[in-house]
C-alpha cells in the first residue's frame, strides 16, 4: 500500500528541489488519487515539473513487465525509482493467517523493496508474513499514514488507536530522507537508512503519553 499522503509528499519534495526542470511519474492502483497529487504539484511548483500519471498494480506480473514499454517515448528514461508499496492484512498469528492475505501481501512486498519497515529487522507476534516480506531491506519506524486502516480491515479506531499517546513520524520526514539520498554525488551510496520517532526503540517498543 503506498498511502496518498506518502506518495504525495515525496512528489512535491521531489519537485521543490528541481521545479524548473523534472518529469514525475507517479503510479498507484487508485488514478484519482495520482491526479489529486497531480494538481497538488502544479500549484505549488508550476508548470516546470512535468507530471505523468500511471494506473499501476505492483502485486500483478503482467502490469509491471509492460510498465516502461507502456509509457511515452520521452518518458521512459527513468533515472530515480521510489518503490513505497506495501502492504499488511490482519495480525493473525501464523497457523490462522488466511491464505488469501498471504498471498496478497507476498504478491505486493516480495521483489524489489526500496522503501520497507522496521518489521524487516525484528518480527513481531502477529506479523510473520509481513515480517518475512520485508527482511530483505532495513528501513523506517512508525510512520502515521493509511497502513493502519488496512491493516485492520478499515477499522479507523483500532488504526488510531496504534498512534495515541506519541507523535509518529511524518510522511514528509520520510519524503525528506528519499530526496536527500537520491540527490548524492555518483559515488555515493546511502545503503542503509533506519529512521525512529523519538519515542520508539525497537519495532514494538514504544514509549506513550497517557
Amino acid at each position: 500500500m503506498s498511502s496518498a499522503v506518502s506518495k504525495r509528499l515525496e512528489a512535491l519534495e521531489f519537485a521543490r528541489t528541481s521545479p524548473k526542470n523534472l518529469r514525475l511519474i507517479l503510479t498507484a492502483r487508485r488514478i484519482d488519487v495520482l491526479e489529486e497529487v497531480k494538481k497538488d504539484i502544479e500549484k505549488e511548483v508550476g508548470e516546470g515539473v512535468k507530471v505523468l500519471t500511471v494506473k499501476l498494480d505492483v502485486s500483478k506480473p503482467e502490469e509491471v513487465k509492460g510498465f516502461v514499454g507502456g509509457l511515452p517515448e520521452e518518458w521512459r528514461e527513468i533515472d530515480v525509482l521510489v518503490n513505497n508499496a506495501g502492504l499488511v492484512r490482519g495480525v493473525a498469528q501464523a497457523p490462522s493467517i488466511a491464505e488469501e492475505d498471504i498471498n496478497i501481501m507476498f504478491a505486493t512486498n516480495g521483489d524489489i523493496i526500496n522503501i520497507g519497515s522496521i518489521a524487516g529487522r525484528e518480527a513481531y507476534q502477529g506479523g510473520s508474513i509481513y515480517c518475512a516480506t520485508k527482511a530483505a531491506i532495513r528501513s523506517f519506524g512508525q510512520v502515521e499514514t493509511e497502513f493502519s486502516v488496512v491493516r485492520f480491515y478499515g477499522d479507523k479506531e483500532k488504526a488510531d488507536a496504534v498512534y495515541a499517546g506519541c507523535e509518529p513520524l511524518t510522511p514528509d520526514d520520510i519524503a525528506e530522507v528519499i530526496v536527500f539520498a537520491a540527490g548524492r554525488r555518483e559515488n555515493v551510496v546511502i545503503a542503509d537508512t533506519l529512521i525512529f520517532p523519538n519515542h520508539q526503540a525497537a519495532a514494538t517498543v514504544l514509549h506513550k503519553k497517557l
